[in-house]
């Protein structure tokens, strides 16, 4: 016996209408049907908002079905837009037509803005006031947000010049959004101990792309306080801290009952869930998020004292904050007498060693040296988020391979956004910029400042004010777009093209062609110091700019490169910058790219028939 064919939704509301149009009969008949059902039925399968403003129009039954606050559209809203139903309270009143509308309006908008990046920015980076479009943009920043997240979640291999501009405009955005969040938390007094939501400002700032919010982060933090509460009912079932409710302040005032918070934490920290001290990998910016130092359950000093001393606050033990010279300590403090304490009242807390508690002489051999007791004391909020942002930027000042320098750009906001006025970091963001070739108007506003700030500084400012107005002009003076033709006769030694997959000979890594000149193009120190002379055909040969898979762009001899037998996608930051789509054996170039090399394409696909193609056949 066949099966009865299944009707679309759309295609049982359609069917219904028709029925209802020839007379009055057969409308009662729709109009009869329950209410749910037919909402139901709208609110199931492939509908689009075209399909229910269609049907919102075939009767008023189906009109008042399909009214702009009900569930219809809320439902349509959350189907294209899922994420963005966790920004709307259950118990608010929303227009949920002029949601969409709205957010579909905001989408096609910053679609526009991406597609615009290429074209705007392609040979240079995006300056500060390049984001002026989508900050003026009407509508929720959230929506904006929301389409540029689509945009990077596009599936496959496509759209990579998208995503490499969307990225950017959203950690902007993002960016720009925490900065403004932290320094109103900076604003807060002294006495305002939210350690942990100040390091999740760090944490955030710093990875703006990631989805880290402190509701999560204290949900981690939770999980881990019920697991101490667990280990802490084995040793004393009627311990105080087994009663304290989640969000309320409450302190244990007995020594020996916070010894027992902190035996039940030790054993739960380092015995079961494995926490310990990086020493391995110590100089690593993941030590101090606070979100990776709970999923890798390691760190440094600052940021376990920070998990140490926060689950121990959770659970009635008062510990302290101290920013002892070269390991990040805790206090606690073991006399009744609050009036008249010194350095010798306290034990010491070493998180990073397994929570080992410490005498006075003890952190000095840690240390190996003597301290003052000055260095005993507690430290504020603002002072602990200082150490956290300067360790951050003493490892973006040995960033190597990195030649975004992102991590030091990012440390510099964080600590000038907490103290504007250090001449020297200014000068130092000031002389990166330079250094970067980005964003000359602001170098010049950062120079002004200091020049304000301490006019004893006026060499170094009048250098660098120089130097940026001189590149400055230059950029003016820059006429049209350079265009490589392979045809030329003087490129005719140029062997490989844009795009293609090579492996350097020497050193072995991966990379991709971005650029070609057909003689070395770099100064005679440069020539030098990496001994071109010593090859063969020395710099009277092609030269290729290639992005690297560690992250680097170098600058190859065409007599070093080879074909890459076995391609792979190149995991550069800057892939999406230079090329539209990778097709499993080469990149395609996007349009600005192919603009300067409008041969090489041509080039690439004989390429790729020849080696790939004669490849799979001897293969098979």
């Amino acid at each position: 016996m066949a099966e009865a064919a299944v009707d679309s939704p759309m295609e049982v509301v359609q069917a219904l209408a028709d029925e209802a149009m020839p007379d009055e009969a057969g409308l009662g008949c729709l109009v009869s049907l329950p209410g749910e059902l037919l909402e139901y039925i709208l609110c199931s399968g492939p509908l689009t908002a075209t399909d229910i403003l269609q049907v919102a129009s075939t009767c008023r039954r189906l009109r008042e079905l399909c009214q702009s606050s009900g569930k219809v559209w809320k439902e349509q809203f959350r189907v294209r837009w899922p994420s963005l139903m966790n920004h709307y309270s259950p118990t608010d009143y929303v227009n949920w037509l002029e949601e969409y509308k709205v957010r579909q309006k905001a989408g096609v908008e910053a679609r526009k803005i991406v597609a615009s990046f290429s074209k705007r920015f392609f040979s240079e980076h995006v300056p500060c006031n390049g984001f002026s479009d989508i900050e003026n943009l009407e509508g929720p920043e959230i929506f904006f947000e929301d389409e540029l997240v689509c945009i990077l979640n596009m599936e496959g291999r496509k759209a990579l010049t998208w995503k490499y501009y969307a990225k950017k405009i959203l950690y902007y955005l993002r960016q720009q959004k925490i900065l403004n969040n932290l320094k109103t938390f900076l604003q807060h007094s002294d006495d305002y101990e939210s350690y942990l939501e100040g390091a999740v400002f760090i944490d955030q700032y710093c990875n703006p792309l990631a989805e880290i919010t402190l509701k999560d982060t204290q949900a981690q933090f939770d999980s881990i306080v019920e697991l101490v509460r667990k280990a802490l009912r084995g040793l004393n079932s009627r311990h105080p801290s087994l009663t304290f409710r989640a969000g309320r302040s409450s302190m244990v005032r007995e020594l020996d009952l916070q010894g027992q918070v902190l035996e039940a934490m030790n054993y739960v920290l380092y015995d079961q869930l494995k926490f310990k001290g990086n020493r391995m990998d110590y100089y690593n910016a993941l030590n101090l998020y606070m979100h990776q130092v709970l999923t890798r359950r390691t760190g440094i000093p600052i940021s376990m004292s920070l998990v140490y001393m926060t689950i121990a606050r959770q659970l009635g033990v008062p510990l302290e904050p101290v920013n002892f010279p070269s390991h990040f300590l805790l206090r606690w403090c073991q006399s009744t007498d609050r009036a008249n304490l010194d350095i010798f009242d306290y034990i010491y807390i070493d998180a990073f060693g397994k929570g080992r508690q410490l005498t006075v002489k003890e952190c000095e051999y840690l240390i190996g040296q003597h301290v003052t007791p000055a260095l005993y004391g507690v430290v504020n909020v603002k002072k602990v988020l200082q150490r956290m942002v300067g360790n951050l930027l003493s490892l973006g000042k040995r960033e190597g391979i990195d030649q975004s320098y992102q991590l030091l750009r990012d440390s510099l906001d964080l600590y000038l956004a907490m103290y504007p006025d250090q001449v020297q970091l200014l000068l130092l963001q000031a002389r990166l910029y330079f250094h970067l070739g980005i964003w000359p108007e602001k170098v010049l506003d950062i120079l002004q400042h200091i020049q304000t700030l301490d006019p004893g500084q006026h060499g170094a400012v009048g250098y660098l004010v120089q130097h940026t107005l001189e590149h400055i002009e230059r950029k003016k003076e820059e006429v049209g777009v350079e265009v490589k033709l392979r045809s030329h006769e003087k490129h005719r030694d140029v062997c490989y093209s844009i795009g293609l997959i090579m492996k350097h000979k020497r050193y072995g890594y991966n990379c991709v062609i971005y650029g070609w000149d057909p003689t070395c193009m770099m100064g005679h120190e440069w020539i030098r110091n990496m001994n071109v002379h010593s090859l063969p055909h020395g710099h009277h040969q092609p030269f290729y700019n290639v992005l690297v898979e560690d992250g680097s762009c170098r600058y190859a001899a065409q007599e070093n490169l080879e074909y890459n037998v076995e391609p792979q996608e190149i995991s550069h930051p800057d892939v999406g910058r230079y090329f539209s789509e990778f097709t499993g054996t080469h990149y395609i170039p996007n349009a600005e790219l192919e603009l300067r090399y409008p041969e090489d394409l041509e080039s690439v696909y004989e390429t790729v028939q020849n080696i790939y193609s004669a490849k799979k056949e001897n293969a098979e």
